[in-house]
Parts: C-alpha cells; structure tokens; sequence
C-alpha cells in the first residue's frame, strides 16, 4: 500500500500525511482533467484565504466582526471538508472508473457550486466579501471596498469554474454509460472499496481505451479548453 504523502508537511510538525495522491496513476484520458480540478480546489482554498483578509478589512472599516469570524470559519473547515469530499471523491472516480464515488463527487460538488454562488453574492453577515458587501460598502469607504472587490472576483471565477467543471464531467459521465444502478450496485457488493477490483476496473478502462484507438473510434476527452 502506497505511503501517504499529502498534504506535504514540513518536518518539524509533529503531523504526517494523510492521503496518497500521483496524478501517475490516473488513466492518461483522465489525467488533465483531474489536474484542473485539483487546481480549481487550490483556487478555492486561496480565494477563501483572501477573503479572510478582505473581511479583515471590512470589519476595521466598520462592518462588524462577525463576518471575519465566520470568514475564518470558512477557511478552517472547507478548504480540507472540500478537500476530502468532492476532490478525493472525483480523485478516485476517475482513478478507478467508479460510478459510486462518481456519484458522491456530483452530490458534494453541486453543493459546492450552490455555495460558491452564494459567496460571489456575498449577502452581508455571511462572512464574505460578495458583489451585494462590497458595492455597497463603496459608499463608506473606497479604499476597503477595493479590498474586498478582489475576493470578490476570485469567489465569482471559483462558482463560474465550478460550474464549467461539473457540466464537462457530468458529459463525460453519462457519456460513458454509467448509471446510478452501476453506482448502487458497487455499494451493495463493496466493489468501490476494494483496491483489487479497483485495479481490475481501471486496467478494463485502459484496455477498452487501447482497443477503441485501434478500431480508430473516439475515447471519451475533455475539450481542451482551460477551465
């Protein structure tokens, strides 16, 4: 079994990694589109880090503390919850083709699409620094405001990214015959969890990817636009 190497830590913290992760070991035709997400999941993270700056600032202008407690709420909890839950899900999903943890990564990510939405938004005592906090924050104070415009702009791309991302892989998805029976069916048999059909499923992926080049039909691609 693979030694776990993220997140990297230094080697004075008294923590070790937690996870496996080599972009390697994921099927070549995957393999791009599981780096995007990963660097979409980065962006989230930064966005909320630059939030709690921008809130920060809101509140030494005078918009109140609770919106930098919360933004640090955010911060603590969603960028390892987002972590965990859609980018390990969809991690493993396009690892080892399999329509259960397919099926978990939809159900958190288009929660996490919701959300992002909600926060490029930004509805005051939220704790953060939407489009509704910052325009009207324009009218206190200019400067404050432009701080938390940049936040601002990066939770927008983060919900227009988001949502770029969950429609390709959801094309992808119903592209390739997979069903929510498949996915109820691996959970019954425990097959999701089980790294030696895992192997023989993602090698299955690989061979019918090899024979569909030979007979010069299409594997399944993404486009290759940037996210």
């Amino acid at each position: 079994m693979e030694e776990p190497n993220f997140p990297p830590l230094p080697g004075f913290i008294p923590l070790k990694p937690c996870f496996y992760q080599d972009f390697d070991e994921i099927p070549e035709h995957h393999r791009s589109m599981c780096k995007k997400m990963y660097h979409l999941w980065i962006l989230n993270s930064a966005t909320l880090a630059v939030n709690l700056i921008g809130c920060f600032a809101w509140m030494f202008g005078g918009g109140g503390v609770t919106n930098f407690g919360l933004a640090i709420i955010w911060l603590i909890m969603f960028t390892p919850c987002s972590y965990v839950c859609w980018f390990r899900a969809i991690y493993k999903a396009f690892k080892s083709d399999s329509s259960f943890n397919f099926m978990q990564f939809f159900f958190v990510f288009m929660a996490q699409v919701a959300i992002s939405i909600i926060q490029s938004i930004g509805i005051p005592g939220w704790g953060v620094c939407g489009w509704l906090a910052t325009l009207s924050f324009f009218s206190y104070n200019i400067f404050i405001a432009l701080i938390m415009l940049v936040p601002t702009i990066m939770f927008t791309a983060v919900a227009s990214l988001s949502f770029i991302a969950l429609t390709r892989i959801h094309n992808y998805y119903r592209g390739s015959g997979a069903s929510m029976s498949k996915a109820q069916e691996e959970w019954t048999t425990g097959a999701w969890k089980s790294p030696h059909v895992q192997a023989a499923a993602q090698q299955a992926a690989m061979g019918a990817a090899a024979g569909a080049m030979l007979d010069q039909s299409p594997s399944p691609q993404y486009n290759d636009n940037q996210i």
